[in-house]
Protein backbone atom coordinates (compact mmCIF):
# COMPACT_ATOMS: atom_id res chain seq x y z
CA UNK A 1 0.00 0.00 0.00
CA UNK A 2 1.19 3.52 -0.68
CA UNK A 3 0.05 6.79 -0.06
CA UNK A 4 0.98 9.50 -2.08
CA UNK A 5 0.23 13.08 -1.63
CA UNK A 6 0.28 15.80 -4.61
CA UNK A 7 0.62 19.34 -2.89
CA UNK A 8 -0.01 21.08 -5.83
CA UNK A 9 -3.60 20.03 -6.55
CA UNK A 10 -4.23 18.56 -2.69
CA UNK A 11 -4.93 15.31 -3.81
CA UNK A 12 -4.27 11.96 -2.12
CA UNK A 13 -4.07 8.68 -3.45
CA UNK A 14 -3.98 5.40 -1.67
CA UNK A 15 -2.41 2.60 -4.26
CA UNK A 16 -3.64 -0.34 -2.79
CA UNK A 17 -2.64 -2.58 -5.39
CA UNK A 18 0.11 -2.40 -8.19
CA UNK A 19 -2.93 -3.04 -10.84
CA UNK A 20 -4.01 -0.74 -13.61
CA UNK A 21 -7.16 1.25 -13.33
CA UNK A 22 -9.91 0.76 -15.70
CA UNK A 23 -12.40 2.25 -14.16
CA UNK A 24 -13.65 5.03 -11.44
CA UNK A 25 -16.49 5.51 -9.46
CA UNK A 26 -17.00 8.96 -6.98
CA UNK A 27 -18.85 7.56 -4.41
CA UNK A 28 -19.09 10.66 -2.52
CA UNK A 29 -18.04 13.96 -2.97
CA UNK A 30 -14.48 14.21 -3.50
CA UNK A 31 -13.86 10.34 -2.93
CA UNK A 32 -12.97 8.30 -6.09
CA UNK A 33 -12.08 4.70 -6.29
CA UNK A 34 -10.17 2.76 -8.50
CA UNK A 35 -10.85 -0.40 -9.99
CA UNK A 36 -8.94 -3.21 -12.73
CA UNK A 37 -10.57 -4.85 -15.12
CA UNK A 38 -12.00 -7.73 -12.78
CA UNK A 39 -13.73 -5.02 -10.60
CA UNK A 40 -10.79 -5.26 -7.80
CA UNK A 41 -10.05 -2.10 -5.43
CA UNK A 42 -6.96 -0.58 -7.03
CA UNK A 43 -6.88 2.57 -5.28
CA UNK A 44 -8.49 5.32 -3.62
CA UNK A 45 -8.68 9.63 -4.74
CA UNK A 46 -9.29 11.78 -2.03
CA UNK A 47 -9.99 15.41 -3.29
CA UNK A 48 -8.93 18.59 -0.91
CA UNK A 49 -7.33 15.70 1.42
CA UNK A 50 -5.69 18.98 3.21
CA UNK A 51 -8.93 19.97 4.14
CA UNK A 52 -10.86 16.14 5.52
CA UNK A 53 -7.50 14.87 6.32
CA UNK A 54 -4.53 15.45 9.18
CA UNK A 55 -1.79 14.95 6.39
CA UNK A 56 0.97 15.37 9.44
CA UNK A 57 0.08 12.26 10.75
CA UNK A 58 0.54 8.77 9.50
CA UNK A 59 -0.77 5.80 12.11
CA UNK A 60 -0.59 2.03 11.39
CA UNK A 61 -1.77 -0.20 14.38
CA UNK A 62 -2.45 -3.98 14.11
CA UNK A 63 -1.17 -4.69 10.80
CA UNK A 64 1.27 -7.90 9.87
CA UNK A 65 4.15 -5.61 8.77
CA UNK A 66 6.92 -6.94 7.71
CA UNK A 67 8.99 -4.54 5.89
CA UNK A 68 8.46 -1.43 6.04
CA UNK A 69 9.69 1.29 3.83
CA UNK A 70 9.84 4.73 4.72
CA UNK A 71 10.46 7.47 1.90
CA UNK A 72 10.23 11.38 1.73
CA UNK A 73 10.50 13.22 -1.30
CA UNK A 74 13.14 15.32 -0.84
CA UNK A 75 13.56 18.29 -3.87
CA UNK A 76 17.44 18.38 -5.14
CA UNK A 77 19.25 21.94 -3.76
CA UNK A 78 22.14 23.26 -5.66
CA UNK A 79 24.92 23.57 -3.84
CA UNK A 80 26.73 26.68 -4.18
CA UNK A 81 30.16 26.30 -4.86
CA UNK A 82 32.75 28.29 -2.53
CA UNK A 83 35.84 29.89 -3.47
CA UNK A 84 38.50 31.55 -1.92
CA UNK A 85 38.57 29.69 0.66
Amino acid sequence: MIFRYYPDTDMLYIELAARVSTESEEVAPGIVLDFDENNRLVGIEIEDASTSIDLSRLEVSALPITDLILSKHVPERKLAHRTGD
